[in-house]
């Protein structure tokens, strides 16, 4: 593998294509998230990376700045810009109902399980499937970076429990009304 990770170094799908970048996500930029266990560019540490590298695909525990005060619903979404295709992968995709978290501004670890998520938190489904899955780059291509970004909406996701649980992460994302009231992120990194 480390042959192949070297040999695709230089293809990576880039930030254009992040979540981030949608015209139904944009927004004021007033949210600060926060890593508990890595700092903005920092290393993820291995407890949140994949169980196929070492570690756990435990989701790392994040807080945020006060949301606004309209804000009805969070998305989350976590992406890897980094890998050698055509667009980002998304490693986790979650609804928050901020009035049902335990704290109002944070998740605590392993909140984004598929088998037991949060209070609060509705896991759908990812490129990689449901719940988190952590990083788990090609060995020798180079650091990779995940990118936590939160998103303040200011009405609930249309659509039903089940039709949300299936849909297609890139469909969802782009089918969601804008603009967002608030946004934030950070991005954490990891490498084989």
């Amino acid at each position: 593998m480390t042959l192949l990770g070297t040999l695709l170094r230089n293809r990576r799908a880039g930030d254009a294509r992040l979540a981030w970048n949608l015209p139904n996500l944009a927004g004021p930029e007033q949210l600060t998230v926060t890593g508990q266990d890595f700092t903005e560019g920092g290393p993820i540490p291995l407890p949140y990376a994949s169980r196929r590298v070492g570690g756990r695909d435990v989701s790392p525990p994040l807080a945020w700045s006060p949301l606004p005060a309209d804000t009805v619903e969070l998305l989350l979404v976590v992406e890897d810009p980094d890998v050698p295709l055509a667009r980002p992968v998304v490693h986790a995709l979650a609804l928050i109902d901020p009035a049902r978290l335990d704290t109002a501004d944070r998740l605590p670890a392993d909140a984004l399980s598929a088998a037991r998520p949060a209070a609060g938190v509705r896991v759908l489904r990812s490129t990689v499937g449901r719940g988190y899955r952590g990083p788990a780059p090609i060995k020798g291509h180079g650091p990779h970076r995940y990118t936590f970004q939160l998103f303040a909406l200011p009405a609930a996701v249309p659509g039903t429990a089940e039709s949300l649980r299936r849909a297609a992460p890139r469909r969802l994302l782009a089918a969601l009304p804008g603009p967002v009231l608030a946004r934030g992120r950070i991005t954490g990194s990891y490498e084989r």
